[in-house]
This record gives C-alpha cells, structure tokens and sequence, in this order.
C-alpha cells in the first residue's frame, strides 16, 4: 500500500509512475527482461475510492497511454465499509476522538505503527 501525498490528480499520477519504476526495478532484478517488462510484465492493480482527482479524466488518459501495466479498480459509490482507510479513520476516532488537538501530535506515531499493522504500510 501506499499513499498519495497531496490529494490532486498530478501527484496522483506521479505515485503511480513511482510505484511502475518501483515494481520494474524489482522484476529486473529477479533477472527479468527490463524490455519485456510493459508488454508481459505484472498488471497492477490498483484499488481507488471515489475520490475527484482519481477520477479526472486526464489523468485516467495519461495512466491509459503511459503506464499499460497500471489497472485502476475503483470501489462502489458510498461503501466506506469496503474502503481501508475509513476503517482505520473510523478506529482511530474511537480510540482517540476525546484526545485535545494539543496532545494528537504525540498520537502520529502510534498512528503510523497502526497503518502499518495493518496496511503493512510502505512509502514509495
């Protein structure tokens, strides 16, 4: 899993490029053929929400023309409960929702070690 780190359409697109260059590097060095990576590399799948800047249709176009092994997957209109993160949004309010804003800083860490139990969370 990763994240996009500002929510618009461009650093979207630029995730995905990074999260391509990443998987091709890996299948390279398992000793796969760099040049064969986009006509029969791995399809990678990538499960979107409903957000406006996944859904921009230039950015889907781009995707389409320059990353062929990206396959975007969106989930149902309105099913939070099929989407990670609102789960995790959902824990963290019951556990910390009472928290002052004074005190959430300390609480960022133990966010983190929570995203990566688990998300198994890793930053491309």
């Amino acid at each position: 899993s990763f994240f996009v780190d500002n929510n618009n359409g461009e650093s979207f697109f630029e995730s995905l490029e990074k999260l391509n260059q990443f998987t091709k590097a890996e299948r390279v060095k398992q000793g796969n053929k760099l040049e064969l990576y986009e006509r029969i590399g791995p399809i990678i799948l990538v499960i979107l929400d409903n957000a406006s800047y996944h859904k921009r249709q230039d950015i889907i176009d781009k995707i389409e023309q320059t990353l062929p092994n990206i396959q975007l997957c969106f989930l149902p209109t309105y099913r939070p409960d099929f989407n990670l993160i609102e789960l995790v949004w959902h824990s963290c309010k019951a556990r910390w929702g009472d928290t002052p804003p004074s005190r959430l800083y300390v609480k960022s860490s133990l966010l983190i070690g929570y995203l990566s139990r688990l998300t198994n969370f890793r930053k491309f």
